[in-house]
């Protein structure tokens, strides 16, 4: 069965599920995304704490119950977590998927800065042509793919001492090369998740509050799918956290050692 068809089956499946709660989109999760990691409940208890810290120190408002996303970016984690967040402060988890955060090394690449980051509409998303480059990878993944555009952010370098100016996107990968190599620091700071943990964000407008609000004031939006599922709690914040762990857990698990052609290819000339 082909890639998308596969997904369009499992979407299938999971709207015969209500969503009456936040919680209830952990079903759809379980069953639309195809990589996922499994915290254990002390490690949910952990990450709830981190996600609450973030907010608060970033004075992120939250009049309402709404989604976010929290990527950990340790080398010994690289996750993405979808949590509810309530404006008293309870948290539950939706799902996690193994992510890649920026590479600490290498020219053009950056350190994915820390912080609470606003997906709103003065950086507007768009979708990825599904254009290979010179190495015959998919930067953006499949066409068709969301890219979720944070805009203009500071970032550290990692070719010379100091900061610049960097764009922080969150975005599929190249499905067949890139997206096994997900759980380790290798992008040039954008924030790369599995397609099927895409689509799930685009489809259920997970971090799409703007474009809810937008939508409602009579907008239009080209980069918005037509057979979307909005939940009444669509967020849009997104918390980049260093748990700076020093030993890799067992629930989010290394990725399997490149081939010498992939890491050649990694190394010459790595894709956002």
């Amino acid at each position: 069965m082909a890639f998308a068809a596969a997904i369009e089956v499992l979407a299938a499946g999971a709207r015969a599920q209500p969503i009456r709660q936040p919680s209830d989109l952990a079903i759809r999760f379980e069953r639309e995304v195809d990589r996922r990691l499994q915290l254990p409940p002390d490690e949910q208890v952990f990450y709830a704490e981190r996600l609450r810290q973030a907010l608060a120190a970033a004075e992120a408002p939250l009049q309402r119950t709404q989604f976010v996303l929290l990527v950990d970016r340790s080398a010994e984690v690289q996750a993405a977590m979808i949590w509810w967040v309530e404006p008293q402060g309870a948290v539950g988890l939706v799902g996690a998927s193994p992510a890649s955060t920026g590479r600490p090394s290498g020219f053009e690449h950056f350190e994915t800065p820390l912080g609470v980051f606003e997906h709103s509409l003065a950086h507007p998303d768009f979708r990825a042509e599904g254009t290979r480059n010179e190495f015959g990878i998919r930067g953006y993944g499949d066409r068709g793919m969301r890219v979720f555009d944070f805009g203009w952010v500071t970032g550290r370098r990692a070719w010379s001492p100091g900061e610049q100016a960097m764009r922080l996107q969150l975005h599929a990968t190249d499905r067949e090369r890139l997206e096994p190599r997900l759980g380790q620091r290798e992008s040039k700071g954008c924030i790369r998740i599995p397609a099927t943990m895409n689509s799930f964000l685009d489809r259920h407008g997970v971090l799409d509050a703007a474009y809810e609000e937008a939508l409602a004031e009579g907008r239009t939006f080209w980069v918005l799918r037509s057979d979307r599922q909005p939940t009444a709690w669509s967020g849009r914040w997104m918390a980049v956290i260093d748990s700076q762990r020093r030993e890799r857990p067992a629930w989010s698990p290394a990725p399997a050692a490149a081939s010498r052609a992939t890491a050649a290819i990694m190394a010459a000339q790595d894709p956002c």
